[in-house]
């Protein structure tokens, strides 16, 4: 007896060691995705223990598994067979095109769950071929739509009550179509406002939870191909799919994004965010604000609508570089049925299902890469790479940086006005396909972003040079930014090589002013119409009352910064008076000189403090 229960206490503690072997796998792959983001999630939807639990539970998820198992198995067999047949007769590069569209269909006859899938990959060039890739984007919009009855029904489940009560008429076609849902126009009962009806397709949930179960099941045989292309786990990928694929099937969530937006762009009339109907939403329909502007990819229309093509573009690279640097939240999906141009000027963002977030942690490193960049230190950009995530921890960048240098000389060869991301992202998707680099989730996510983003703008204006609207925007972060991160940051930039760089302190005090002269008016309303508009309030002059606060504390306490600024001074043998004065005069006008030596007082006990804290730091290292 006492051996069949200790027989049975060791089988227990091997199944538990197991089990928790197993969780700590899970959990280390989840902990690393946390550890790259600098964020810590305290509730998730996704997990591999909670899909596998979902899956196991339901009634027959056996059988349902297995059938499923061997219609993808099946189907994704029959295609890479031919694949190979391709390859081993030599017309493997030929028949790319045909297999391309080959694939897209056979992801849209798999389901919603591979079509999503399909959409990831689109913007996966370390995972797959650019011209793979291309044919892929059109899952983006080319989806095919659900009967309207049943999305009828859906909508009156949520609500609890049938749509006649709530909506006086709704629209009989499908405004867009998309892998999780679609959209309707109606129009409220009660107050006669438009708005638009996300409704999710029907029985979506087991069939997405089923699916990641036998994707990351999948995976586990693929981790060792994985971690030698890509230098981490296949589960690693799905867990990171599966996490933003849940978040997406929750509309509650989407519904919490767009106040998220509200909140961040409520001072800023230049951007429209729709409104939200939260007593209408629930986990699978959406109620928000209709917005009745003009698509952003007619110019034509943007035109004879009133609004300068050039000064809509503006605001359109502002909005977009606020989301990224500023507040860190950024609409993962800005293709053009997302983004509208309004009558008044302001440009408006649609679906919010698909949003990324970027810690403060992750925004400082993508800021010391830009840095890193004008300085062509291509050693530390690099390193940015590990620090991003897109390099496993230890990986040897040796050999990446040779690569780096020739992308970004190739890029900006003739000039960064030049500069666009389209001919610098075909470069890094070749860098990415031929060393062990993995794109995380979120920054896939942003560069796709830039690239649909920068597509609208060339289609509004062939011409466009993205960085001569996007430097006055960086060059006022720089110099105005209340984060003291983002002072350092500025040191960085105005010291190349030990030397201070008169000229590029000059150039960017002149676009900040620039971005501050544009942004005082909505640029994309037409010039008679100005006087027309809301009353704007926003900032007129540049402010760098702060910026000279924090120069004036580095200057006094750190006795490196007041070493290199001296040296700045008398650099080739010469005082560098002239280049003083050229600054100061450029920044005269918009320097209060009694607020400035008011905050200087106010701080200076904190100086003092800092001073003495410093004085003492040197003596006692000394010693």
């Amino acid at each position: 007896m006492r051996l069949s229960n200790g027989t049975l206490t060791r089988r227990s503690l091997a199944s538990q060691t197991q089990s928790e072997l197993q969780l700590g796998k899970s959990s280390t792959a989840m902990e690393q995705l946390d550890i790259e983001r600098g964020v810590c999630v305290p509730f998730r939807k996704y997990s591999p223990e909670t899909v596998r639990n979902t899956v196991l539970k339901s009634r027959g998820a056996i059988l349902s598994l297995i059938l499923r198992g061997v219609e993808i198995v099946w189907s994704l067999g029959l295609y890479w067979s031919a694949l190979v047949y391709d390859f081993l007769v030599g017309r493997d590069e030929e028949v790319v095109p045909f297999r391309a569209r080959q694939l897209r269909n056979l992801l849209c006859d798999l389901g919603p769950s591979f079509i999503k899938a399909g959409q990831v990959l689109a913007n996966r060039p370390d995972i797959i071929r650019e011209d793979y890739m291309n044919e892929l984007c059109i899952l983006q919009d080319d989806v095919p739509s659900f009967p309207n009855q049943v999305a009828f029904n859906i909508i009156e489940e949520e609500l609890g009550q049938p749509l006649e009560a709530v909506f006086s008429k709704i629209s009989s076609r499908t405004i867009a179509a998309a892998s999780l849902g679609q959209v309707y126009r109606a129009t409220l009962r009660e107050t006669g406002e438009d708005v638009a009806i996300k409704v999710q397709r029907p029985q979506i949930e087991p069939i997405i939870y089923r699916d990641l179960f036998l994707f990351r099941t999948l995976a586990s045989f693929l981790n060792g191909i994985s971690l030698q292309k890509l230098g981490c786990n296949a589960e690693l990928i799905v867990d990171e799919f599966g996490e933003k694929l849940l978040e997406e099937l929750d509309y509650t969530l989407e519904a919490r994004n767009i106040e998220d937006f509200l909140e961040n762009f409520k001072d800023d009339p230049t951007v429209k965010i729709p409104l939200v109907y939260k007593k209408l939403c629930g986990p699978r329909v959406l109620v928000m604000e209709w917005i009745d502007g003009i698509r952003c990819t007619d110019p034509q229309a943007i035109k004879e609508g009133g609004i300068d093509v050039n000064g809509f573009l503006t605001v359109g690279v502002s909005a977009a570089l606020r989301q990224l640097l500023e507040f860190g939240l950024f609409h993962g999906d800005p293709h053009p049925g997302n983004i509208f141009a309004m009558r008044d000027g302001r440009i408006a963002y649609v679906d919010f299902g698909n949003v990324a977030v970027l810690s403060q942690q992750n925004k400082q490193i993508l800021i010391d890469a830009v840095v890193h960049a004008v300085n062509e230190d291509y050693v530390e950009m690099a390193n940015d790479f590990t620090r991003l995530g897109f390099l496993t921890p230890g990986t040897d960048v040796a050999p990446i940086i040779p690569a780096l240098e020739a992308i970004w000389q190739n890029s900006s060869g003739k000039g960064l006005s030049d500069f666009n991301f389209r001919s610098v992202t075909g470069k890094f998707n070749q860098l990415v396909y031929n060393y062990p680099i993995r794109i995380p989730e979120r920054f896939s996510l942003v560069i796709r972003s830039l690239l649909t983003q920068e597509g609208i703008c060339f289609t509004l204006k062939p011409d466009f040079k993205f960085l001569e609207v996007a430097y006055p925007y960086v060059a006022k972060r720089l110099l105005t930014d209340p984060n003291p991160a983002l002072r350092e940051r500025l040191i960085q930039v105005l010291f190349k090589d030990g030397i201070f760089q008169w000229k590029r302190l000059e150039n960017l005090i002149v676009l900040a002013k620039e971005n501050v002269t544009k942004m005082s008016s909505n640029p994309a309303l037409q010039a008679k119409d100005i006087q027309n508009s809301r009353d704007w309030h926003v900032q007129r002059k540049l402010d760098l009352t702060d910026t000279i606060k924090d120069g004036a504390r580095l200057v006094l306490v750190d006795e490196g910064i007041r070493r290199q600024l001296l040296l700045a001074l008398t650099e080739d043998s010469k005082l560098h008076i002239q280049e003083l004065v050229d600054v100061y005069r450029l920044v005269e006008n918009d320097i209060d000189i009694p607020s400035v030596a008011l905050e200087v007082v106010r701080d200076f006990p904190t100086v003092v403090r800092d001073l003495m804290l410093s004085w003492s730091d040197s003596i006692l290292t000394d010693r």
